[in-house]
């Protein structure tokens, strides 16, 4: 059973920066792309970045293209997400996810491509 947990969520005025982590078990990680995804109040969960099982190549949202970056350490089995430049709008509960099949080179940005689900931290970015 793959299980994900993410951590280092938090409260930050614009402007500020936080790093996410998300630590997977129960399969080799290295061999399955990666996804972040957020939702905010009200709105349909949406992809904000992506990362290739090789980690060959990064996706991004447009909203978060040049402010965040999505890297993995596969020693550690953990993918992050750094967020710099934080806006009110980022604020969200952002999930982390794993890929359903192994050696994907789909792009991650669909939900349908992932078959396993983090609980969720929340990031609250105060004006």
């Amino acid at each position: 059973q793959v299980q994900l947990v993410e951590s280092g969520g938090g409260l930050v005025q614009a402007g500020g920066s936080l790093r996410l982590s998300c630590a997977a078990s129960g399969r080799t990680f290295s061999r399955y792309g990666m996804g972040w995804f957020r939702q905010a109040p009200g709105k349909e969960r949406e992809f904000a970045a992506g990362i290739r099982w090789n980690g060959g190549r990064t996706y991004y949202a447009d909203s978060v293209k040049g402010r965040f970056t999505i890297s993995r350490d596969d020693a550690k089995n953990t993918v992050y997400l750094q967020m710099n430049s934080l806006k009110p709008e980022d604020t969200a509960v952002y999930y982390c996810a794993a890929y359903r099949d192994p050696y994907s080179d789909h792009a991650p940005s669909r939900t349908s491509e992932y078959g396993y689900w983090g609980q969720g931290t929340q990031v609250t970015v105060s004006s």
